[in-house]
């Protein structure tokens, strides 16, 4: 590849570590920020209804922000050109994450979440319509989509050693906002890079020559796109309701554990972060296992079962046992969970610019991930929340537990269902805008 295609590929890669990053810190950073400003006492009811009201706006509000911004986003992308919506959606995000590490309030740490979503949702986007352009040849396409995606779980495994690090030297009171503030990481390479990037070559020369048609909204949904959209939005919110509504609850879910819940707050925090660098880990080696079998396995269908197959089993298995009774079998359960679900993340990347042309990539991949992943998806983690009010168990972190294991299996099993309906991409990718 050419010194630019490298330039490319660092840049997205590292917009794509830090977008999984300012996800991955919510059920790190967010219940000890909510804890510091709860205004009742810890044990009361008040203080429980106050954290679980707050957990889950803080987890749905954004989302759906993001969700609704970024699909402004993805337009804007097909309209504006990839390249500089990429860049300034990773500004977006990277000095947001500034602004919530600064929080006073749960309604100001609530705005800058926010505007932290509407860069991630948008760079998502962005940065996978512009490297599908940039490597027209089906295998190294492939190739590059995958691996420049397995840096997203780099940013897992970047975002749980910050909280590490921060609750080590910070401590635990101010952790949070250390870990928060992090991620203003993404924005100074880019400051350094972005003068040497070019825009997207076919869509530069389509608009240069006036051939571009102009993207659209209510085409995503004509006749010929209509199955495509419709399914991959239900299948995108599936994925990301598996990750929101079962993995990200184990913050939560593992200082309730008998070998966790007698240590000291600064311990607890670090077996936290702790059991999310295996889910990282997981997360990683699924993403690799995807990139290696994009090229090898030409069924869209066949490579996503690979994953959804085993999931409908052990994700529903780890929520019910291990998470409420072994920490160390929890561990490796949430392994598997990781790599099973964070998987199929890269595979939408890899899949989604192939079934849509060059002056509706942006706006089909942004409903997709969008309003199906962040909007519908991310609401699974406040449906957890609440259905965790009604299961048995007794303690709080086992009731949690369980109606993870019921939302994680549902998830599971909808998307492998929605599979059969699933699009077979061309091979060839659609450029020409019609």
């Amino acid at each position: 590849m050419t010194t630019t295609q490298w330039l490319i590929c660092i840049m997205a890669a590292i917009g794509f570590a830090f977008d999984i990053y300012e996800i991955l810190v919510a059920p790190l950073a967010l219940p000890p920020a909510l804890r510091e400003m709860n205004p009742f006492k810890p044990g009361t009811p008040e203080f429980t209804a106050w954290m679980r009201n707050w957990v889950s706006l803080l987890f749905y509000v954004p989302a759906l922000a993001g969700g609704f911004f970024g699909l402004i986003g993805g337009y804007l992308t097909d309209l504006f050109g990839r390249r500089r919506v990429l860049t300034y959606s990773i500004l977006l995000y990277a000095f947001s994450a500034v602004g919530a590490g600064y929080s006073t309030s749960p309604e100001m740490l609530l705005f800058f979440r926010v505007t932290t979503f509407v860069g991630v949702c948008v760079e998502f986007v962005a940065a996978v319509a512009w490297l599908a352009e940039l490597f027209p040849d089906y295998k190294k396409r492939e190739a590059v989509l995958g691996w420049t995606q397995a840096f997203s779980s780099v940013g897992g495994l970047m975002v749980t050693a910050a909280y590490f690090l921060s609750v080590h030297y910070a401590g635990p009171k101010d952790a949070w906002r250390w870990t928060l503030m992090s991620g203003l990481a993404p924005a100074l390479p880019l400051i350094i890079i972005r003068p040497f990037l070019p825009e997207s070559p076919v869509w530069q020369q389509k608009k240069d020559a006036g051939t571009l048609k102009r993207p659209s909204f209510a085409e995503i949904f004509a006749p010929q796109y209509r199955k495509t959209t419709i399914i991959t939005a239900i299948m995108f919110a599936c994925s990301y309701g598996a990750a929101f509504g079962a993995l990200q609850q184990l913050p939560q879910i593992v200082p309730g554990l008998a070998e966790v819940k007698t240590l000291v707050p600064q311990l607890q925090q670090k077996t936290v972060s702790n059991v999310q660098f295996y889910q990282e880990i997981g997360g990683l080696v699924g993403r690799m296992v995807l990139a290696f079998l994009a090229v090898r396995i030409v069924s869209r269908q066949g490579l996503l079962r690979i994953f959804q197959v085993p999931g409908l089993v052990i994700v529903p298995l780890v929520f019910l046992f291990p998470a409420t009774s072994n920490l160390e079998l929890l561990k490796w359960g949430v392994f598997l969970c990781g790599m099973l679900t964070v998987a199929q993340f890269s595979f939408w990347g890899n899949y989604l610019p192939r079934v849509y042309p060059l002056h509706l990539r942006g706006t089909g991949e942004s409903f997709a991930a969008n309003v199906g992943g962040r909007m519908i998806g991310t609401s699974f983690a406040a449906v957890t929340q609440q259905l965790s009010s009604v299961m048995p168990g007794g303690a709080p972190s086992t009731k949690l537990a369980y109606a993870a294991a019921i939302v994680g299996g549902f998830v599971y099993l909808v998307g492998f269902l929605c599979s059969f309906f699933l699009p077979q991409p061309k091979e060839k990718l659609d450029n020409e805008g019609a």
